[in-house]
């Protein structure tokens, strides 16, 4: 799909046709239908955090929910995945390769400065600049990008207050789909001042403001008055409610005690939607589900026998099993990369086969490994306990251990943003539980942000030019099938490094207390806070 030209009068842009919605609006008849804000404070359950509320050096759902309702960037996305504008006023390019981005006239910080072109421009410059920044690379498209930092290296031009410029290093007809993530959001000058007391009390543009963080306990969201744009708050303020386990979510779902939850934990799906009755959700999501196994874990390098022992584990899990008991059918054996309902999907690219449960071939691969150097001790899957994990990592883990006859386990740590710190930090023994909610509903942004080198979420310290070289030729192809095209034979490549354990979709399956109306979950699977009533 070529986009040249978006304007304001152009309204959504349909990206994710494929997406099929059920059980994810309500109207109980007992509230607000939408025709005026509520008052009420509806709670939402969510992850503490990793790191400081920084747009550009978060890349985890705990703090993108955060920000997402405390900035406004460029573009926001509906609950479909089309595209529509926010701050932009338009968003042009003969090209696809010089684009001109004109920001709406009037809108404000929360500290009653304007947001501006210079806003964006200082904001990504400074981003740019900052190789510890998680999100850092995400502006490696634009022309005078460069990993190691530097001052205003980006080619972005202030052309008046309210208009700038963007000069790609190669056209990219998917550039106005991506400027609805967080790493395009803009920053006031306040944040220049001190960016870590910034972190932990953002002043941002979008429908919310901070108005207290309670570590390891609740983010408190108020509406921001000033907000002009199409996402304005419909409900009193926000809570968003960390929690140690799924369990103990559901179980005040269920009294009432909390408004929306993300998701139901695994030992409920058989009886959910009996619980909520038409307050339950099911629906697809942008959501894709692996483990991790760094280069740098013996036996499994970037050499002969770490290339056959990642196709043995991968070929050990039975996932239709897994699927069907732990998750209930609710999940789908992953088959590509990507996600069901983002356009480019596959089923059959070569190479696919192994990751699909094949015990025989599993168990012939690991011996030929041995033969180069044998096996000596564990394999563990590490995971974080507040997520509802532990019962589909055992059940990984054992069906490894069956085929391969080798020890394997599930190893816990408290809590994510501990497990994500050895991650990051290149410290962690074990194999790790990823996953991928996509930013924005394009190939592009879970093949480039996993696995090209040097990104700020390749976990895996993955390097391979050739697949570099298509994932590239695919971002900056003319249209969609093109740019899927080669994003296809990067996959291919991946099915025979494995960087990651594919293993299955995601959904949502989910709910709603009875104090709240107008729950809508969006093809990210994020819920759309700004648009739930409560009286």
């Amino acid at each position: 799909m070529r986009i040249t030209r978006i304007a304001a009068a152009a309204g959504g842009i349909a990206i994710a046709s494929a997406l099929v919605l059920s059980g994810c609006a309500s109207d109980n008849g007992d509230g607000n239908t939408g025709d005026g804000p509520s008052t009420g404070i509806v709670t939402v359950q969510n992850n503490e955090p990793e790191r400081p509320l920084i747009p550009a050096d978060t890349n985890e759902v705990g703090g993108g929910l955060a920000l997402q309702n405390l900035f406004a960037g460029l573009v926001y996305y509906e609950a479909d995945g089309s595209m529509a504008l926010d701050q932009a006023e338009s968003i042009e390019s003969d090209d696809n390769q010089t684009w001109t981005i004109k920001v709406k006239e009037g809108q404000k910080f929360t500290d009653g400065t304007d947001v501006t072109a210079e806003s964006f421009v200082k904001a990504w410059q400074y981003a740019a600049s900052n190789p510890e920044f998680l999100n850092q690379w995400w502006f490696a498209n634009i022309e005078g990008y460069s990993a190691e930092g530097g001052e205003d290296t980006l080619a972005l031009e202030i052309v008046d207050d309210y208009t700038f410029t963007v000069k790609l290093a190669a056209p990219q007809s998917d550039f106005p789909l991506s400027l609805g993530y967080t790493v395009y959001f803009p920053l006031p000058e306040s944040f220049y001042d001190d960016p870590k007391a910034f972190g932990e009390s953002p002043v941002g543009n979008g429908p919310y403001k901070l108005d207290e963080w309670i570590h390891d306990e609740r983010i408190k969201l108020v509406p921001n008055e000033d907000y002009d744009g199409p996402r304005k708050a419909q409900n009193g303020g926000v809570d968003l409610v960390a929690y140690a386990t799924q369990d103990a979510a559901y179980a005040d779902l269920i009294s009432d005690n909390l408004d929306v939850i993300q998701q139901v934990p695994g030992s409920q799906l058989t009886s959910y939607k009996d619980d909520l009755g038409d307050r339950a959700v099911d629906q697809a999501a942008a959501i894709f589900q692996s483990f991790t196994i760094q280069y740098g874990m013996e036996h499994f390098g970037n050499d002969e026998e770490g290339k056959l022992r990642r196709a043995a584990i991968s070929q050990a899990i039975n996932r239709e099993e897994i699927t069907q008991v732990i998750f209930q059918g609710t999940r789908t054996p992953a088959v590509d990369w990507t996600s069901p309902v983002i356009a480019g999907w596959s089923d059959d690219l070569a190479g696919s086969d192994v990751l699909r449960y094949n015990p025989d071939k599993a168990k012939e691969l690991w011996a030929e490994a041995d033969k180069i150097s044998p096996w000596s001790g564990q394999f563990g899957i590490a995971y974080n306990a507040d997520g509802d994990h532990q019962a589909w990592v055992d059940a990984t883990a054992n069906s490894i251990k069956n085929v391969l006859g080798i020890d394997a386990v599930g190893v816990p740590y408290p809590d994510f943003a501990g497990l994500r710190t050895e991650v990051n930090n290149r410290t962690i023994k074990s194999a790790f539980r990823t996953g991928w909610q996509f930013d924005y509903p394009g190939a592009y942004n879970i093949l480039g942000a996993l696995y090209l080198t040097g990104s700020g979420s390749n976990d895996a310290d993955y390097s391979n030019p050739e697949y570099d070289e298509l994932v590239k030729a695919g971002a900056t192809a003319d249209t969609i099938e093109d740019a899927n095209a080669d994003f296809a034979k990067a996959q291919e490549i991946l099915n025979q490094d494995l960087p990651a354990i594919p293993l299955w979709y995601g959904a949502v399956n989910a709910g709603y207390s009875t104090l709240v109306d107008n729950v809508e979950y969006g093809w990210d699977s994020w819920p759309l806070v700004y648009k739930i009533t409560k009286d």
